[in-house]
Formats: structure tokens, C-alpha cells, sequence
């Protein structure tokens, strides 16, 4: 399994961005939250929101993205990719204050093979 976190493995599309916040379910696992829905794209697509309200400045914000990328990409064979389904994801930080990476990454972890168990 590659840990590779391509371009076509982002999710950019607003259409899929707003049906996510609309329709999409969610796990929660604190200091990240889940949203989810299941797509038609042939990969699994990520996205990750941290809020501006919470962190105001650029920097702290861009530092835990990186992390919230760091731990999906090293996490991510938790996921059924093997004609399996695939999945719009959106990763929202929910924490007022900067946690350790190794807290968020075990949380991103168990939030994988949580949607993992549930889809199988």
C-alpha cells in the first residue's frame, strides 16, 4: 500500500463540500470530527477544515493541516480500498487549543476503522 496522498485523493469540489455538510454523517473522536458520505469517484477524496474562529492566525491553522494530512496519509490502509467503497471525507478539527500529533494521529486512526467497520 502506497502512502502517497495524490492530487486526484483531495477533494476540492465545492458541489461535494457543501452535499457533505448537508447530507453527510459523522464520527467523532475528539480533537477531530468526521463528516462522510459515500461517492462515486474511483478514489477516496480527503478534505481538512480547521476553524478560523478557534485559531486566528493562518499559521496555527496551516501547522495542524499539515498534521491532520500527515496522520490520514500515514492511516489511510484502515480504509477498505480494494473495490471497496469510496468516500468524500472531511476531517474538521474541533479543539480550541494545538493537541500533540501523536493524539491526533491515534484519533484519526480510530475514526478510520471506525467508518471502516461500519461500511464493510
Amino acid at each position: 500500500m502506497s502512502h502517497k496522498f495524490p492530487k486526484a485523493e483531495k477533494l476540492k469540489s465545492r458541489k461535494t463540500i457543501e452535499l457533505l455538510f448537508a447530507e453527510g454523517k459523522s464520527i467523532t473522536k475528539f480533537p477531530i470530527k468526521l463528516i462522510y458520505l459515500p461517492s462515486e469517484a474511483s478514489k477516496t477524496q480527503a478534505a481538512f477544515a480547521v476553524p478560523k474562529r478557534n485559531f486566528k492566525l493562518a499559521v496555527h491553522r496551516n501547522r495542524i493541516k499539515r498534521q491532520l494530512r500527515e496522520a490520514y496519509r500515514l492511516q489511510k490502509q484502515y480504509l477498505l480500498h480494494n473495490n471497496g467503497p469510496t468516500f468524500a471525507l472531511l476531517f474538521l478539527y474541533l479543539s480550541k487549543e494545538n493537541v500533540p500529533y501523536p493524539t491526533m494521529e491515534s484519533s484519526v486512526k480510530k475514526i478510520l476503522k471506525k467508518l471502516n467497520d461500519e461500511n464493510s
